[in-house]
Formats: C-alpha cells, structure tokens, sequence
C-alpha cells in the first residue's frame, strides 16, 4: 500500500485555507506574506498585479479543485502582497521613500532569506510576472522555474504610460475613484466578462471590484509608480537558467509583450499558451485553462507523481497515458518546444 504522501489529491478539510501572515521587515520596507501548507515542501512563491493582493489575484486558481490539489501537494505556498496592498495594511506616508522595480525584486530575496528558502519556483501576474522575472535575472540560482501569467518585460509603451500617468494623478486626487477602477478592470479582464449594458458584469468582476475598494490609494500609488518606472529586461532574459512557462489571454492588452518575452527566451525551456476568450488576469477568468499546461510543467521537475487510484477525472495526465521517458527534465524541454499553445474557452 502507498503511503498517503504519495496521493496527488488533497484532503481539503485538512488544509487551512486562512494561511499565516508574517509581516517582514526588509531594508525597502515591510512586506505582508502569506503562508499555506507544509513548509518542508518545495516553495512556491506569487506575486500579483497592481492593486491586487492573493486574495483578488489567485483566489480563481486555487479555488479549482485540481489546481489547488496539484500545487498543495508539491509545494508550500507563499503568497507575496505588494508593500501595502495586504487587508488592513496602514497607509504609506509621505515620509516613506519611492520605490523601484529592483527594490521590489531585492525585497524578494530578503523574504526568502527570512524563511531560510533556497530556490523556488514562481508565479506573477503582469506586474507581478515583471517582479519575478527581473528577480530571476538578477538571482538565477534562487529561481527554479517561472510561471507568468500575462508578463510585462519591456519598458512601458506611450499608451501603457500615458493610461499609468492618469491613474496615478487620480490615485493621488481623487482615491480609488470609479474612473481608477474601470481603467483597472480593462486591465485585469476581457471585455466578454466586464459586461456591457445589455450583460451584467460577471461575478468574478464583481467580487475584484470590490476587493479594490479596500486597497489604501498611496500605496497602489507608488507601486505603479514603481512599475511605470521599470527598464527593459529583454537582454536579461537569454540569461535566465530556468525553464518558464507563460499563460497570457488572447484579449489581453499585454498580449504582444508575452510574444515578444516568449521569442527572445530560449525555445528550449519555454512554452506559451494563449487562453481564447480571456484578458490578462487568466488565475480569475480562466483558471481551469493552466491546468494541463501546468502539470506538463511540473512534471519537468519530478513533482507530478500520480497514481491509479487518485489521478484528476479531467485530466489524461494518468500513468497508462504517459509515457515513461516524458517524465525526464530533458524531454520536457523537447514537450514544451512547441512554443504556440492554443486552449479553447469553455462554452
């Protein structure tokens, strides 16, 4: 009989699904991580978009069933908030120094060194994906693998930054106005699932609009600020020494820059999927979309273990439809060659 550790499903009433908060101090300010599951696991560490924390950002993806299974049984979880986006965060004063995208990066590695991690595998949204990129260049050897949902890597566009220029005078005018918050979810989601007036917005639009409400004006503020500022990382990305894996909707507004980070990676150890039907915030629209593509992923790394008695009814990942020599890191180079990936919305 197999010992239960080796079961890719998850008992989930024995999971806690609050996690622990640490605040950590860091020499760029203090930083709110979350923490779930076991922490002698591997670790996975995301970072969200702009004015989105875990709660608002990855809720989606770890709400689905085999994704939750999937990513708990290989991994403790730590969920990174931008400087002053966790709930209940105080407001930045104005004594609190600017910040850029390299602090934020260097900030990472004083989280990892708070809990004594070693290299991690890691997942970022847009923004987030940017963070975690630009912290894979600058430490390569504390970076395993990059899973990027909709990455940014270029400097902003003149659209791009002019659009941050007018959030940023109404962040610091007007709040978290309505006019901050449309712009936010043209940003974050296609426009089939914001709505129009004859179809109501859906729910998941619904739940982001208000979870943006509670985040404090000042703080959104200096993180776009932060990454309205940020330089161009191409060069740097023919250096990283992982593999990546990279999600972006079709109707997202960052969609040629994921093709454009896509071509300069090296094609050996990367792989795009483009999600039809879905903006950039692919966790919330359409999680169920990074399922297959994400356990392809691991397996690279010796995490995906099935079983008989326990593989996902979805998926055709099951040891009767896999062939052994997939299993090795060197084929999943070759798996993950094909670099364009189409995955057809759910009607």
């Amino acid at each position: 009989m197999a010992d239960s550790s080796d079961s890719v499903s998850v008992d989930m009433e024995s999971i806690s699904l609050a996690g622990k908060e640490h605040i950590i101090k860091t020499d760029r300010g203090s930083v709110s991580v979350t923490v779930f599951g076991d922490q002698d696991k591997p670790a996975l560490i995301t970072y969200p978009d702009l004015a989105l924390n875990y709660m608002s950002c990855f809720q989606g993806l770890f709400f689905c069933p085999e994704a939750f299974s999937l990513l708990l049984h290989n991994f403790s979880i730590y969920h990174i908030s931008p400087p002053g986006h966790e709930l209940g965060a105080d407001v930045a004063g104005p004594e609190e120094p600017s910040l850029t995208a390299d602090d934020l990066a260097d900030q990472i590695a004083e989280v990892l060194d708070y809990f004594g991690l070693g290299a991690v595998m890691c997942l970022g949204v847009t923004a987030g994906a940017y963070i975690l990129t630009l912290f894979a260049i600058k430490y390569s050897q504390r970076v395993m693998g990059l899973i990027l949902v909709s990455p940014l890597c270029k400097a902003p566009s003149w659209t791009e930054w002019l659009c941050n220029k007018v959030m940023s005078n109404l962040l610091y005018i007007c709040g978290m106005c309505g006019i901050v918050k449309e712009l936010l979810l043209m940003r974050y989601f296609s426009k089939e699932v914001r709505g129009s007036i004859d179809v109501p917005e859906s729910d998941i639009v619904q739940s982001c609009r208000r979870l943006l409400v509670e985040r404090q004006s000042p703080n959104v503020l200096r993180f776009l600020e932060a990454i309205n500022g940020r330089p161009d990382i191409t060069d740097g990305l023919r250096k990283l020494q992982c593999r990546s894996l990279i999600f972006v909707g079709e109707n997202s507004p960052f969609h040629y820059e994921a093709l454009h980070m896509t071509s300069k990676l090296d094609r050996r150890f990367s792989a795009l999927v483009e999600v039809q039907a879905c903006g950039s915030m692919v966790t919330e629209e359409q999680p169920n979309a990074m399922l297959i593509p994400l356990e392809y992923f691991l397996m690279g790394y010796g995490f995906f273990r099935p079983s008989p008695s326990d593989a996902s009814p979805r998926s055709p990942l099951s040891p009767t439809s896999i062939s052994p020599e997939l299993f090795s890191p060197e084929s999943m180079g070759l798996k993950l060659k094909p670099i364009k990936t189409r995955i057809q919305a759910e009607m």
